[in-house]
């Protein structure tokens, strides 16, 4: 693993992680699918649809020729993120900012994991998803929750234990087997430079994994007082020989090859 510096015009805010009281601004108001199959948004609450954004002349060109786009083309820059209701609009204001910068929107290729039993269904998302951004090159994954929701700690604290928020862990098995690069962007996190620019930032040697490494952080809010109670697990954080570190699940970028997911 290795830590290196996003660039400047890319914004982390990692409020759910630091400040979970900041984020209440950004949970969206669960939709419901009618008998007819069409999306119903609680009045008040719905999207305009996106401008049709374009690439330049200097962009690669697709080697679909014209046809549907495919998550194999070389020439595509993969961004994940989890889809859910309660934080829906924040990843439409995510997936806006990437477009919005990016010198070539349509060479980006968004892959959406979405909780199998959110209050939304994956269906009703995904129409949401298109009917605001009717060009957009993406494709949904349904995300088994009772893979993790076992192996959750109940030392965290309540704003992790949606067992969404470990998906990103599992992208390696989720996505498909030809992608082996992808950016993760969380849904509060606003992109306000050209996302090909860190796409581009390659990953030396045997390293997976490039992600912004924090060694300032108040611990304090990321654990329960019980966790804190207890002196044979809050004693790791009061070495004087260790310095907590973590790096930035929020926004990180991730190569997986065969290798990788031979050993995941």
């Amino acid at each position: 693993m290795v830590h290196f510096r996003f660039l400047a015009g890319v914004l982390l805010y990692t409020f759910i992680v630091l400040f979970p009281q900041l984020c209440r601004g950004i949970r969206s108001i669960p939709t419901r699918e009618t008998n007819t199959g069409a999306v119903e948004v609680p009045s008040g609450f719905r999207f305009a649809e996106a401008p049709d954004y374009r690439n330049g002349r200097d962009c690669p060109v697709s080697t679909t020729d014209g046809r549907s786009v495919s998550t194999c083309d070389p020439s595509l820059v993969h961004i994940a993120m989890t889809l859910d209701s309660e934080y829906l609009r924040g990843s439409i204001a995510a997936v806006h900012s990437v477009l919005k910068h990016a010198s070539c929107p349509e060479s980006i290729f968004f892959h959406f994991v979405a909780a199998e039993f959110d209050p939304a269904s994956p269906r009703v998302l995904t129409q949401l998803v298109r009917s605001t951004f009717p060009s957009l090159n993406f494709k949904v994954y349904i995300f088994r929750e009772d893979t993790v929701i076992n192996l959750i700690s109940s030392s965290i604290r309540q704003a992790l234990e949606n067992p969404l928020n470990y998906a990103r862990n599992y992208l390696g098995d989720i996505l498909d087997l030809c992608v082996d690069r992808v950016i993760y962007l969380d849904s509060d996190i606003v992109v306000v430079d050209d996302i090909h620019k860190l796409w581009n930032t390659a990953l030396s040697g045997s390293r997976v994994i490039g992600a912004p490494e924090y060694c300032h952080a108040n611990f304090t809010q990321y654990f329960t007082p019980v966790f804190w109670s207890d002196l044979a697990m809050s004693g790791t954080f009061s070495s004087a020989r260790r310095k907590p570190c973590y790096f930035n699940t929020g926004g990180y970028g991730d190569g997986f090859g065969e290798v990788e997911r031979r050993e995941l």
